[in-house]
């Protein structure tokens, strides 16, 4: 029931990843008067899809504080589904802050896993590249950035398919001498861990779009500026290109010799394609679909989600960092700790 164009967008975007996916079953959560009709325009949903009433919607506006007493919304009873095993994962493109808490609350964070983390994709000039942390956490220690090159490093092998990812950590700059002491304590870290082989070691804002590693590691308040800055420099790309290419009957000509090469443009940087966010490090696939998206757009999250399921995502997460732990680079963190709300956008 989240988003700006739910329930449609939803139901239509399940439509389209059951053809891609045959196999994988969809729980609709949400208002059942409302979803019954989208289910009988959409066939193939239908065939595939479940559907669990929940009458309560968690509002854009509403506080993660205020949602997460509510056990009755859609995404409330959508992320009990993943807690009690009725389901593997939950995609949703509701309120960014209540999923977030709730996520963190009802799951709770893997063993050995201190804070969870957003993690997103984002084209760069030799393929995609995972960035985490994109707004879960505004301020992280060395020991948390770890972690988060942990999962970057399983999410690039079981989702991007890569077998030796390269990872590197945001810094002000490239040089060993650069940044405070927890990026350098990380990085010190990393370089006696297995991950070493494939620890680039610091990169900077332009590195992202140059596609120099495949993991970008950072803390969540400078990923979510990077994020946030990548998208309006794309906005701005292609409305520039929207104005040249209108401004004359000359313009319009040169439009249509090098209208391939746009469209390739337009479907390599196609912000759907890029479309859902990540929690990782929690017991169950959480993903987080843009409100503005489409049904395409929604699909290929569900996409994500389904690929994370099916790769055993979290227990490589574990594997790996058991093995970080067992060497001794890092301890387990105080069991007693309390759970930290989201504070994502």
């Amino acid at each position: 029931m989240g988003g700006d164009n739910a329930p449609d967008a939803i139901v239509h975007g399940v439509a389209i990843a059951a053809e891609r996916h045959p196999a994988v079953r969809f729980l609709l959560v949400g208002q059942e008067a409302a979803l019954l009709p989208l289910l009988r325009r959409y066939k193939r949903a239908a065939g595939h899809s479940d559907i669990r009433d929940a009458r309560e919607v968690v509002g854009n506006d509403m506080k993660a504080a205020t949602a997460v007493r509510l056990r009755g919304t859609s995404m409330r009873v959508a992320i009990d589904a993943v807690a009690d095993g009725e389901a593997a994962g939950v995609v949703s493109a509701g309120n960014t802050g209540a999923l977030l808490a709730l996520a963190k609350i009802v799951l709770k964070a893997l063993p050995g896993i201190d804070r969870p983390a957003l993690a997103a994709i984002m084209p760069s000039a030799r393929g995609d590249t995972v960035m985490l942390d994109v707004g879960a956490n505004a301020t992280c220690d060395a020991r948390n950035l770890v972690e988060f090159a942990v999962m970057g490093d399983v999410f690039a092998r079981t989702v991007l398919g890569l077998t030796a990812p390269r990872i590197g950590l945001m810094n002000v700059g490239a040089e060993e001498r650069k940044g405070d002491d927890r990026v350098r304590q990380a990085a010190d870290i990393l370089r006696g861990t297995y991950i070493a082989p494939c620890f680039h070691g610091f990169v900077e804002g332009t590195d992202i779009a140059q596609g120099t590693t495949d993991v970008i590691v950072t803390d969540g308040f400078t990923g979510n500026v990077a994020l946030k800055s990548a998208e309006g420099a794309v906005k701005l790309v292609l409305q520039m290109l929207r104005s040249i290419f209108t401004a004359s009957i000359g313009a319009r000509l040169g439009y249509l010799l090098a209208r391939p090469g746009l469209e390739r443009l337009r479907e390599v940087i196609d912000p759907r394609r890029y479309n859902g966010a990540m929690m990782l490090g929690l017991n169950g696939v959480v993903v987080k679909s843009h409100g503005g998206t489409d049904a395409q757009g929604f699909a290929y999250a569900l996409d994500l989600a389904v690929d994370m399921v099916m790769h055993s995502f979290n227990d490589r997460i574990r594997e790996g960092l058991g093995r970080i732990i067992e060497a001794g680079a890092l301890r387990m963190p105080e069991a007693s700790k309390a759970p930290r709300l989201a504070a994502g956008s």
